[in-house]
């Protein structure tokens, strides 16, 4: 048995099929026609392009906008000046061949990038690396080399790159395993998009299964099974029908109500990193858009995205959305999170440092530009505006006197705006959610984003692997400040809702209902199985628990109380 990082969930029993590590006959040889190496350089250049046009042109027409997001991305290396120049130069130079120089100008720039400390940096790694192997195999003698699938199997692999799919015959996939990867990678994003069971992360796998193994992959718990026996086989086979049979069920819940056994109806919200999410947000019924994340425009590209870009983008959503509410948030930079365009300076505690509504405020000039792109979307839809971060009124101030001269600016120089556009905030910082009932004084709504909460309440680093064991939606402390901000909110009479990682997860349903949450925003995955469970729940049950819990004083009763399901039954908490 081998231990990962679940990357997306279900159950897939199959044959492997382990694609080896890719490996090109890489030395160095010395050329005599110098232009014609260039151009045999070029050719392979164009040819990688229009392989990458057609992954494009595909993941459209299958309505994976996503995928086609970082094909674009990985395009941009083909057309970077600096990249090209250097390999030209080389061959120019030193008289070398063009795999030699262009795997040398490459590993310079990994090198670089191996030794940022920001994340999205050392995953351009990957996006440079896929893109130079595209080069590499139109420079090969031979071409590049696609593999032939006849059976269902289970890919495994070092790394899967999203080209590496694009060349996949998709309908035999049954699941992925890599060695490389995390929740993020572009392994997890296809496969949640595809709906495929995938692990990643799991050390040393490649060496140890041969294709034609029999493996198992649990995408809920990061597990692979090699080889199992059969009473283990057939366990997860029982599984694994039970996940389909709870998939269909959840599947017809589609067109119900989110309504409680006593009447109650319960706003539920997608979360959304962009437009490609959108049809599977309408697909499982979303109420609206609770959190519309604008950092996508901003990453993967070397230039800052223009007024026209993001007014596109945002009227897009709005439009689809055929006037259901769309919260969208402005830009959160920095953290975990980096934009090459702007070159920004390393922090050293960038979680506490200059990000979200900081990092806007400093650069004037960034957001203006997407709040008047936000104003002139605002016409085509229920649009709200929301700003990440707050942790004072003097903050919360000086970005709606940003807001409003931008929209004053927009009416003068003869733009359509919405008469009126409501401007909310996170409440992710410790000090927001304190001072609620000042905030509900001057805001129109609160959206408590739980991920930051957590962590900014415990002083805990959740991705700090010495002491993430520590980060615990489940804590005494953090489940109190989310009750003071509920009621605040309401005795405020504005609206609250939730945007985090809890509001998605079904254990925390019954209870946030009976804090008095009326308002859910997550993945648009969470919503069929978080509206299975306020469909099965009596509000009586819900308070009974809420009473129950918070009364609890560590994070562990509170967690065994939530995990149980006779804790969150009607029999158990009275009706």
């Amino acid at each position: 048995m081998y231990k990962g990082i679940p990357a997306s969930s279900g159950i897939a029993i199959c044959p492997a099929l382990v694609l080896p590590k890719k490996q090109f006959q890489l030395e160095k040889r010395t050329i005599q026609d110098v232009a014609a190496e260039k151009e045999r350089f070029h050719q392979a250049l164009a040819a990688t392009k229009t392989r990458i046009d057609g992954f494009i042109e595909a993941a459209r027409a299958q309505e994976q906008t996503e995928s086609a997001q970082i094909f674009k991305a990985h395009r941009l290396f083909l057309e970077d000046p600096e990249l090209i120049s250097r390999v030209e130069n080389q061959i120019t130079q030193e008289k070398v061949n063009a795999e030699f120089a262009l795997e040398t100008t490459v590993n310079f720039y990994l090198d670089i990038l191996a030794k940022s400390n920001n994340a999205y940096f050392r995953e351009r790694a990957t996006d440079l690396r896929d893109v130079a192997n595209h080069i590499l195999q139109f420079l090969a003698v031979n071409g590049p080399q696609i593999p032939q699938i006849k059976e269902d199997c289970i890919i495994v692999t070092d790394e899967l790159t999203p080209s590496d799919t694009a060349l996949l015959p998709l309908d035999k996939v049954q699941g992925f395993v890599t060695e490389v990867g995390g929740p993020t990678s572009h392994t997890a994003i296809i496969a949640r998009s595809l709906e495929l069971p995938a692990v990643v992360g799991v050390k040393k796998i490649t060496p140890s299964v041969q294709s034609g193994d029999l493996i198992i992959i649990d995408g809920e718990q990061g597990l692979v099974l090699v080889n199992p026996d059969p009473d283990t086989v057939e366990g997860y086979r029982q599984r694994q029908e039970a996940f389909l049979r709870q998939k269909k069920e959840l599947f017809s819940l589609k067109g119900l109500a989110a309504r409680t056994k006593n009447g109650q109806t319960i706003k539920l919200l997608a979360n959304i990193g962009g437009p490609w999410e959108l049809p599977k947000a309408l697909e499982y019924g979303a109420d609206g858009i609770g959190l519309y994340r604008t950092e996508y425009l901003f990453l993967n590209r070397e230039t800052l995205p223009t007024e026209e870009e993001q007014f596109q983008a945002y009227k897009e959503v709005l439009a689809k959305m055929e006037g259901k509410p769309v919260v969208i948030r402005t830009i959160d930079i920095g953290g975990d999170k980096n934009m090459p365009a702007l070159n920004l300076e390393p922090e050293m505690n960038p979680f506490l440092g200059c990000r979200g509504i900081r990092f806007c405020l400093k650069n004037k000039a960034l957001f203006t530009t997407q709040l008047r792109a936000l104003y002139r979307a605002s016409v085509h839809g229920q649009l709200k505006i929301m700003f990440p971060m707050i942790s004072s009124l003097e903050e919360f101030r000086a970005a709606v006197k940003c807001a409003e001269e931008v929209r004053a600016e927009l009416i003068a120089e003869g733009h359509s705006v919405s008469g009126r556009v409501p401007i909310g905030i996170m409440v992710e910082v410790p000090s927001a959610a304190i001072i609620t009932d000042l905030f509900a004084k001057e805001v129109d709504f609160v959206s408590i984003g739980t991920n930051d909460l957590i962590q900014y309440t415990l002083a805990v680093d959740r991705m700090n692997k010495q002491i993430s064991h520590l980060y615990s939606p489940f804590h005494p402390a953090v489940l109190r400040l989310i009750k003071l901000v509920i009621d605040q909110a309401r005795k405020g009479r504005i609206e609250v809702s939730m945007c985090g990682e809890m509001a998605g997860d079904p254990r925390f349903t019954s209870l946030l209902i009976g804090l008095g949450l009326e308002s859910f925003s997550m993945s648009p995955s969470a919503l069929l199985a978080v509206k299975k469970q306020i469909r099965a729940l009596k509000n009586s049950t819900a308070k009974a628990l809420a009473k129950k819990v918070l009364a609890l004083s560590t994070a562990e009763q509170i967690r065994a109380a939530l995990e149980d399901k006779e804790e969150r039954s009607d029999s158990s908490c009275g009706s």
